[in-house]
């Protein structure tokens, strides 16, 4: 067992109950107040921990790190330090914060220092995202959209369930929870009898995703295997990754999506290492037909981790609307990483990888308002009497996940978006 996994422990911090963030947790994130530069922390309970002051009190002593990797705007320069130097890490917070550790409890001082109100701090974007790739990997959201748009007796295209389709997707619009966005303008067709036409999309919509963020990986030319991925993944977060599905529509072919996608792609604050997740690895689900050698991996690779999207209109209160679960992924990150550097690319740290529209076997577990409402046509109520059919101007579109186990609970925190009005 990982010594910051015990579901016995407990710490010193005040945890609420139900909180995302136990000292089993010990996620990492980038914030700044007032009165500090933006710095990495982690998290307990509502307390952030500035690992900055950490660092400088001198109880990190002995790891494999330096004051830069935790004084900076972002968590590439702690991934340098790979998987096995953040283990460490953990466990040394863990044992710091333990609430049978007096060393760092009984210096009033130096408590003072590290503890910082969660609800004082501005949560940043977590790291400096060089690339960022999309895969398509849900099969119930796959064959959704295949009977939507295509025959519904194939609805899964040939290439599917024999490699994990991704495409590459567009970092320099990947945001922090609490950035609001515009309804995005483009050219759609909404009559194909007529030629398109340009203005607001119609059609805007979220999409239940998780990401995965990568340590520094192999040289160009060199391939990372099934059974070494989990090596080169840093942590996961939540990833609603906005879609306009009107302009996605017209756009798509023959080269995929483009202005429907880069226009925003929205992630929590708080990356959750795969070490936190550990305890909650499932069975991975069944494929055929069987992989090719180089997609095999025999041990569990999924992650029994609950997820939810509720719908807040301005001025009234939230809508759930969709309760899904990671493990319903039929790729699975191991297979997905495997298969995006079988080629000889080459992936670098804070690099991060979409999973696709997580979608369940149930209506009330599709990942998106294209399915929940099954393109226009079952118009989704709210509590406040209204209905959806997409996403509505001033609409905050909230999604959170948490995995629970043997009393321990370790979450995500959500990420928090609000759409606005097109800017003409």
């Amino acid at each position: 067992m990982i010594p910051a996994n015990n579901p016995n422990l407990k710490s010193w911090v005040e945890v609420p109950q139900n909180s995302d963030f136990p000292i089993q947790n010990i996620p990492f994130g980038v914030f700044k107040t007032e009165s500090l530069t933006a710095r990495v922390g982690t998290r307990i309970g509502d307390s952030v921990v500035d690992l900055k002051s950490i660092f400088v009190l001198g109880y990190l002593e002995n790891l494999p790190f330096h004051l830069e990797d935790f004084d900076a705007s972002s968590l590439n320069n702690m991934m340098r330090r790979g998987k096995k130097a953040l283990r460490e890490l953990r466990n040394r917070i863990s044992k710091l914060f333990d609430a049978n550790f007096p060393d760092l409890q009984n210096n009033e001082h130096h408590v003072s220092q590290v503890l910082v109100d969660a609800h004082s701090v501005e949560m940043l974007l977590p790291a400096e995202i060089g690339d960022y790739t999309d895969f398509y990997s849900s099969r119930e959201h796959a064959t959704n959209v295949g009977t939507m748009f295509r025959d519904p007796a194939n609805a899964i295209l040939p290439n599917w369930l024999w490699l994990p389709v991704g495409y590459h997707g567009r970092s320099s619009s990947i945001i922090p929870s609490g950035v609001d966005i515009h309804r995005p303008m483009g050219q759609t067709k909404p009559n194909p009898d007529e030629n398109p036409i340009f203005g607001p999309s119609q059609r805007v919509d979220f999409e239940l995703e998780m990401a995965f963020l990568t340590f520094d990986g192999k040289p160009l030319g060199q391939r990372i295997k099934t059974e070494e991925a989990e090596d080169y993944i840093f942590g996961l977060c939540l990833f609603n990754d906005w879609s306009a599905r009107d302009i996605q529509q017209w756009e798509y072919v023959p080269l995929g999506p483009f202005l429907a996608k880069n226009f925003a792609s929205s992630i929590s604050a708080w990356i959750v290492t795969l070490d936190a997740l550990e305890p909650f690895r499932v069975d991975n689900p069944k494929q055929e037909p069987e992989v090719l050698s180089y997609l095999k991996y025999d041990k569990p690779a999924s992650y029994d981790i609950h997820l939810q999207v509720a719908i807040e209109p301005q001025n009234a209160a939230e809508t759930v609307v969709c309760n899904s679960n990671f493990k319903y992924m039929y790729w699975t990150m191991v297979q997905q990483l495997a298969h995006h550097t079988v080629n000889g690319c080459n992936i670098r740290r804070g690099d991060m990888m979409g999973s696709g529209t997580i979608s369940g076997p149930t209506p009330y577990s599709y990942g998106s308002m294209l399915e929940l409402a099954w393109k226009g046509t079952k118009p989704v109520p709210m509590n406040d009497g209204t209905e959806r059919k997409f996403i509505n101007d001033n609409d905050t579109v909230i999604m959170r996940g948490h995995c629970e186990k043997n009393g321990v609970r370790i979450g995500f925190g959500e990420v928090r978006t609000k759409l606005l009005p097109v800017v003409e």
